[in-house]
């Protein structure tokens, strides 16, 4: 490895093997436990929960340690009403002559359609966005790597720590999602990358049964 600065680790915590085994299997069933839905509560949800999140998502690695992402943290009722209906715009065109036969028939289990009222009322919705530019000091200027990948892991950090604060999720994906730069005030060099819903579950909420269904450990993984 070729010399550069460096720090010593600190932080890490060496634990026996039975102990390691177990706490993963606690980790599996709790996230386990985790499912997206599309019955949100109006119930407020503090700020600082959702900021703590984010610093939590925020630790996540990066190309060159660029941290390429930005969250745009939406709770204004104006703007989220301006999202619903941009969003719901291109969902009737997906639904319409995008998708597809194929498409549709992939996501008739789930029941979803053009109409999104969750995304007026959950309380919070986070417009995560990669940048193209932008280095560690975030200049917009220097190139970042790796962006998707980064943003992508840093996206899975948010939701399993929203997850382990008490609160459910749905990662929206309108497509195309170019509106989310006016509405949250980013720069057309960002892109978005995901919308998520946040809140808690309202009551009598529901999720599709085949949302259940899960992939054995023998069919996504081998052991080489």
């Amino acid at each position: 490895m070729k010399q550069h600065d460096k720090v010593p680790l600190t932080g890490f915590a060496d634990v026996a093997s039975d102990e390691m085994v177990l706490r993963a299997r606690q980790f599996r069933d709790f996230m386990k436990s985790r499912r997206t839905i599309r019955d949100f509560s109006d119930r407020p949800v503090p700020r600082e929960a959702i900021e703590a999140c984010i610093e939590a998502a925020a630790t996540a690695p990066s190309g060159a340690n660029h941290q390429p992402w930005h969250f745009a943290v939406i709770g204004s009722p104006d703007l989220k009403h301006r999202i619903r209906e941009a969003a719901e715009k291109e969902e009737r065109a997906f639904y319409a002559e995008k998708a597809g036969t194929e498409w549709l028939a992939a996501l008739e289990p789930l029941g979803t359609d053009p109409e999104k009222p969750f995304l007026d009322i959950a309380p919070w919705l986070i417009a995560i966005f990669g940048q193209k530019k932008g280095g560690i000091e975030n200049d917009g200027q220097q190139k970042n790597y790796y962006v998707t990948e980064s943003v992508g892991i840093a996206t899975g950090l948010l939701i399993a720590a929203l997850h382990s604060a008490g609160l459910a999720t749905l990662t929206h994906t309108p497509n195309p999602m170019g509106f989310l730069n006016e509405i949250c005030g980013r720069p057309k060099s960002e892109r978005a990358f995901v919308l998520l819903v946040v809140g808690y579950p309202a009551e009598g909420a529901t999720v599709p049964k085949h949302a259940l269904r899960k992939k054995p450990l023998s069919a996504i993984s081998s052991w080489l």
